[in-house]
């Protein structure tokens, strides 16, 4: 395996600040590649008034950032093995800039081009970034957790984000975050580009198909991209529904709700990282697999059955720990196992939970249509159950261990 820097050739884990300090500059990038769909989401009110457009329609073109990240992850998931992952995570940021810019025309279209460039460039942006923070550190147990630290920061961008790009908005207005993003996004390209990143060589890259063919025949790998895929079905529809189900059940206003996101987004960030720390330590991935697994099958029954409002608060923390340990063991297990194709293979987990932001929200909508909050949690639970399942499979099947 082609490397940056190695840790003494020896798997040593070196401290999470010295792996901040190395990796920092893909760490930004990682913050930076939620931040467009961010501000459109935050500021989508005037937004859709400065198009003049309904809100319910230039909202939904978000949609077709997701189609683009599901299209782009998995048909260009095998360049990432086969180029710079340098120049592929830069060339995606300079497809964020370019969507930041052109949003600034405000129309309709401009809309529709943003979310196709946003979507494109964040699917080949995350798997590049993760690939070169693993390829940094020689050991198995250090790669993994250079991935998940990159995992981990999407995840506090998430939370602190929105508060963070509203405060100087009140001065610039959503256009400043725009241009702001735009040129923080090719100055962290440039300097992306200029760290001594592993390339491989054109004799080592493997072929298109011959990737998808190694990938699906890694042991236990599959099956993990699968989990991966349901349980971002069951995470993100809930997310998708939460906010009405605590307006519903518990009369929560927005504002009031905000603290619950907090929460969960917290939680999230905490059990992702705190997963990829335990995992650089132990190999007991399929424990924690399992453990997640089960969680986010209690949680969800739980949150959307109870009519305690503690209770729900805690479930949603726990269902969001639970798939926080799955994301990061996924992630850990993935980079472990599929050596020269790891890039083709987070891309392809990537494109799975592309996929399953729309079957999360679609399976929600019709539970909730059919049998109400007490139908949305049996169904994400029996999702997590079926995961559940694969994980316990995995390990009987997998001569390897940690799945």
């Amino acid at each position: 395996m082609t490397t940056g820097t190695a840790v003494g050739g020896a798997d040593v884990v070196p401290p999470d600040r010295q792996m901040v300090r190395a990796l920092w500059p893909l760490l930004v990038a990682a913050a930076l590649g939620l931040v467009p769909f961010t501000v459109f989401s935050t500021f989508l009110v005037p937004i859709a008034s400065d198009a003049g457009s309904d809100i319910d329609v230039v909202g939904a073109l978000r949609g077709l950032g997701g189609l683009a990240a599901l299209a782009v992850g998995a048909l260009a998931a095998p360049v990432v093995d086969r180029l710079s992952r340098a120049h592929i995570a830069a060339g995606a940021l300079a497809l964020l800039a370019a969507g930041c810019l052109l949003s600034l025309a405000s129309s309709t279209a401009t809309w529709v081009v943003f979310s196709l460039l946003i979507g494109a460039g964040t699917s080949l942006l995350n798997p590049a970034l993760s690939v070169m923070a693993a390829d940094h550190y020689a050991g198995a147990a250090a790669s993994g957790r250079a991935a998940t630290l990159v995992s981990s920061t999407t995840t506090l961008t998430a939370v602190l984000a929105a508060p963070l790009l509203a405060v100087p908005a009140l001065w610039w207005g959503w256009q400043g975050d725009f241009v702001v993003a735009a040129v923080a996004c090719v100055v962290v390209a440039a300097l992306v580009v200029r760290r001594p990143a592993p390339i491989v060589e054109p004799s080592a890259a493997v072929g298109y198909r011959e990737a998808f063919r190694t990938v699906l025949s890694l042991p236990g790998v599959p099956g993990l991209l699968l989990i991966s895929a349901a349980r971002t079905t069951c995470f993100m529809g809930q997310l998708a529904y939460v906010a009405a189900y605590f307006d519903d059940r518990h009369g929560l206003s927005a504002t009031t709700f905000s603290l619950v996101w907090t929460l969960s987004g917290l939680s999230f960030f905490l059990g992702s990282w705190w997963t990829g720390r335990h995992l650089s330590r132990s190999g007991d991935a399929g424990t924690l697999l399992r453990r997640g697994c089960a969680l986010g099958a209690v949680g969800a029954a739980t949150l959307f059955m109870s009519p305690s409002l503690i209770v729900a608060l805690v479930a949603v923390s726990a269902v969001a720990a639970g798939h926080a340990m799955i994301a990061a063991t996924v992630v850990t297990l993935v980079v472990r196992r599929a050596g020269r194709v790891r890039g083709t293979a987070l891309s392809l987990n990537a494109s799975g939970q592309s996929l399953g932001v729309f079957l999360g929200a679609a399976l929600v909508a019709l539970a909730l249509r059919l049998g109400g909050w007490h139908a949305v949690g049996g169904t994400l639970a029996v999702i997590m159950a079926g995961a559940l399942l694969m994980a316990m499979r995995l390990r009987d099947s997998s001569h390897e261990e940690p799945t």
